[in-house]
This record gives C-alpha cells, sequence and structure tokens, in this order.
C-alpha cells in the first residue's frame, strides 16, 4: 500500500498527457502529482506566503555585482514603505548608468515575496546587463484592487525621481516585467506610464514590457466558450485555485471589467501608446488564449509585439529551467528580448 504522501493527488488527466512536453511529464509523475493542491488547503496567509514554488526546478541564481534590498516611501501619506530589492549586474554601467527593469512577481497576488523567482531575476540581471528593482507590493485579501497596481505605480514614480542618484540607473532605459500575475502587474502599469496624466512623467517612453505567462482577462472561466475551456485540464494552475485567486484579488464583480485589473479590456485609444511588448505564454496554460488574444490586440493598435507560445509548456513555464530544455529556452527567450530592448546584447 502507497504511504499519504505517495498517493497522487493531482495526477495528471489522461487527455492532457500527449499534448504536454515530455519532460514536464516526468516531472510532474515524480514530484507534482504527490503535493496537496494549494486550493484544498485552507487559506492561511502565513503559511501560504512561507511556501517557494518551483525551487526544485529552477537553475542556481547567477552572481550578480550587487543585492541591496531598502523601503522606498509611498506617497499616499500613511507612512508607509514598501520593501524593494535591487539586483545590479557584474561590471560598470555606461556613464548615463545602468537601465533598469522593474519587476512584480508571481502569486496570484496573494502570495509571493522578494525572494521570488530569485534565480528568473539574476538571469534577467546578468544577461540584460540591467538592474533589476523588485517590488513587495501589497497582497490580498488584505490589500484587495488596486492597491498591488497603486504600489507598481509609486514604485515607477520613485525611480523617476530617485533612480539615477540612488541606483545609478539610466531613468531613460526603463522595462517593466512579471511573471503570473506580475506580469499583469506589469501591463497595467505599462500602459498607465505611456498616458500623459502620469506623473512625474518618463524621460522617455518606457521601452518594453516584459510578459511572463500574464492573466490579462479577469473574466475567463472554463466554461464552455470560456477562454480555460481548451484548457481546462491543464496541469499547476487548474481553474480553481486562480478563481480564488480573483476572488481574493478583486472587490467586486465590476472590477473583472476594470482595465487595470484586465488589461485585455483597455481601450484602444489609450493601448496604442503603449510601450512594445514580448509576451512569453505556455501553450498548456489555462492563460494562453487571453495571452494571445492581448498580443493580437496590442498588435492591432500598431504596438510592436512578439508573442511567443512554448508548445507543451504550462504555467510556470519560466520557472522550471533546471530540469525542463524548454524552461531554459523561454527564460534565454526572455534574456534576449530584454538585452534587445534595452541594447545590450551581445553582438
Amino acid at each position: 500500500m502507497d504511504s499519504p504522501d505517495r498517493i497522487p493527488k493531482q495526477p495528471l488527466h489522461p487527455s492532457i498527457i500527449p499534448k504536454l512536453d515530455p519532460e514536464y511529464v516526468q516531472f510532474h509523475e515524480k514530484y507534482i502529482q504527490y503535493e496537496t493542491p494549494a486550493y484544498m488547503v485552507p487559506w492561511d496567509p502565513i503559511k501560504a506566503r512561507a511556501v517557494q514554488s518551483f525551487d526544485v526546478g529552477s537553475r542556481e541564481p547567477l552572481e550578480v555585482g550587487k543585492i541591496e534590498e531598502f523601503e522606498i516611501p509611498m506617497k499616499l501619506g500613511d507612512g508607509r514603505k514598501t520593501p524593494v530589492r535591487a539586483y545590479t549586474p557584474p561590471g560598470k554601467p555606461s556613464v548615463a548608468g545602468w537601465p533598469l527593469l522593474l519587476y512584480f512577481h508571481g502569486g496570484g497576488w496573494t502570495v509571493g515575496r522578494l525572494d521570488t523567482e530569485t534565480s528568473l531575476i539574476t538571469y534577467l540581471c546578468v544577461g540584460a546587463k540591467c538592474v533589476v528593482l523588485t517590488v513587495d507590493y501589497r497582497l490580498a485579501p488584505e490589500n484587495k484592487f488596486p492597491a498591488a497596481v497603486e504600489d507598481t505605480v509609486e514604485a515607477l514614480q520613485w525611480v523617476i525621481i530617485n533612480g539615477k542618484a540612488r541606483l545609478n540607473v539610466d531613468t531613460s532605459k526603463i522595462a517593466t516585467g512579471g511573471n503570473s500575475a506580475g506580469g499583469n502587474l506589469a501591463a497595467v502599469l505599462a500602459i498607465k506610464s505611456a498616458q500623459t496624466s502620469f506623473n512625474p512623467p518618463l524621460p522617455k517612453p518606457m521601452l518594453l514590457q516584459l510578459l511572463l505567462v500574464p492573466p490579462v482577462d479577469q473574466t475567463s472561466t472554463d466554461a464552455p466558450g470560456g477562454r480555460w475551456e481548451g484548457n481546462k485540464h491543464a496541469p499547476i494552475l487548474p481553474s480553481v485555485l486562480m478563481n480564488r485567486a480573483k476572488e481574493r484579488y478583486l472587490r467586486n464583480e465590476e472590477d473583472r471589467l476594470n482595465w487595470e485589473a484586465s488589461p485585455l479590456f483597455a481601450p484602444e485609444e489609450v493601448l496604442r501608446k503603449a510601450p512594445k511588448a514580448w509576451i512569453g505564454i505556455g501553450e498548456m496554460d489555462i492563460l494562453c488564449d487571453e495571452g494571445e488574444a492581448y498580443a493580437e490586440k496590442l498588435k492591432r493598435c500598431e504596438v510592436e509585439t512578439e508573442c511567443v507560445v512554448y508548445g507543451g509548456g504550462t504555467h510556470a513555464v519560466f520557472l522550471l529551467d533546471r530540469i525542463l530544455k524548454i524552461s531554459a529556452n523561454a527564460v534565454s527567450d526572455a534574456v534576449n528580448a530584454l538585452a534587445k530592448a534595452f541594447g545590450t546584447a551581445e553582438s
């Protein structure tokens, strides 16, 4: 008889196995299927936020030149400060300073911290020769939408005013990016940064929005005709887990249609001003359809956009680069896209 911890709790659905990357199937059957799904565990923010997902599948972080942690003051007048971590690459910057990526972690807007996705962040930092500033934005359900969006905006405002003096960054070379929920926040920030009302304005338009498996449509479901229907049996991010994250993040049903929660619904006249985008998504992710739809809408709005769909890839396609070739390729592609935008790509 199997021991309790070796009983499959989330086996792969038979219909999905032939469509998945074979290396992922092996990984899932060795590790993931025996883990209790997060949606089956009563919500406990302390326990949930102590978990570091997919560490077993990520490469060791690269050595960077310097890592600093500090707090930046927010402007809401309540004395609140937001923790941030800055990764500076090895070597010396140009006279103008380092390019900067403002990065937001994943975790369904409810979990995650500065330690989340460290390996991926160091690869972006070293590979694109840029400072990566990660933001410990406020989490739901304690702080519902739009708290996290407000934190992203104020982090960018801080960079514009203080980035050169504090981090030696070139504020004319800024990009934003993130994984999963962080990609959602990065997409929203990219749009907001291009509006004439953004204050203080960027010295130059943002160079790139690097969106990794981003949720961009809060109305998506796995019901017949819904965006998730085709991948409703996909692993890693089941619809029940995504729906619970939305319920904790959003205040009400109306928020689902707000483009600051669902950037896919941003008006075309607003999207036309957005910076160019690089979007990476897994073919076997419930978010695949909405990611592709967002890329198509950006292209219709004449925003330079590259969308890469990783065949057989899951929602964790950027986080399993130690054991999956497809994930190592995805991380490399993201690094190259960022380096190209910054003009730091190797010739």
